[in-house]
């Protein structure tokens, strides 16, 4: 995903995000969601919602009622990767991420990433 010349808005934003998402989930599950998009809710949530997210391992370790230790591997991972998704947001839209939020749910099997953005223009956070 090549770095853009300036600070995404818009549809061009939202495509940019739901890339780098898809693009983390190869690289590190390798294998692509089945569904991904992303939408802004209002002006300062940014949700991408990915659909059949886990492995064929994960499906598995579901099947035999091990939900809990794949749900506590994903939150892991989460936590652990959680850097990279907002610099790629703040990078993308050009504004600072206040808080990111990661779930995922199983029956149906999906992610969602949230990212609470600074107000549009302000690229650092007022934390008074």
């Amino acid at each position: 995903m090549p770095a853009p010349d300036s600070v995404l808005t818009g549809d061009e934003l939202l495509v940019a995000v739901t890339e780098a998402m898809v693009a983390f989930h190869q690289r590190y599950h390798h294998r692509e969601p089945v569904t991904a998009r992303t939408l802004m809710l209002g002006d300062d949530l940014l949700a991408c919602v990915l659909g059949g997210v886990y492995t064929d391992v994960e499906k598995t370790m579901i099947e035999i009622q091990r939900t809990t230790m794949v749900q506590e591997t994903r939150n892991a991972f989460q936590d652990a990767m959680q850097h990279k998704f907002i610099n790629a947001v703040q990078r993308l839209s050009g504004r600072h991420v206040l808080a990111f939020f990661s779930n995922h749910h199983v029956g149906p099997d999906i992610e969602i990433e949230l990212f609470l953005l600074t107000p549009d223009g302000i690229t650092e956070p007022d934390l008074e």
